[in-house]
């Protein structure tokens, strides 16, 4: 069925989005929020947690991505699919985190 391709690429670019802010904090040596802090999305994990979480979240991304139909970023539906679950996960995350990094400013929402 073409249509859970197409939301295996959404929730594929979301994990691969969701995997970089916690891999970069991870292996800049920063603690980062993650699920496993307490409370959950909110307290710091360690840097090493993070790198995990990110790369876990890289191998979910690829298998939903690379290894569940035939993705191919030149064909539009795919893209599209693939897209949103970026722009999703990236605009979530940006006001989760923001509240924390001061990127929910008035000047800045």
């Amino acid at each position: 069925m073409v249509w859970l391709q197409l939301v295996s690429y959404f929730f594929g670019g979301a994990f691969l989005t969701n995997a970089v802010p916690h891999f970069v904090a991870g292996v800049m040596g920063e603690p980062f929020q993650s699920p496993f802090a307490e409370p959950p999305g909110q307290g710091l994990s360690s840097s090493t947690v993070n790198v995990l979480w990110g790369f876990l979240n890289l191998v979910i991304g690829y298998v939903l991505v690379c290894r569940i139909g035939d993705f191919d970023l030149r064909r539009t539906s795919d893209a599209i699919a693939f897209g949103l679950g970026i722009l999703a996960i990236g605009l979530l995350s940006a006001r989760l985190f923001g509240r924390f990094h001061g990127g929910n400013t008035p000047e800045h929402s």
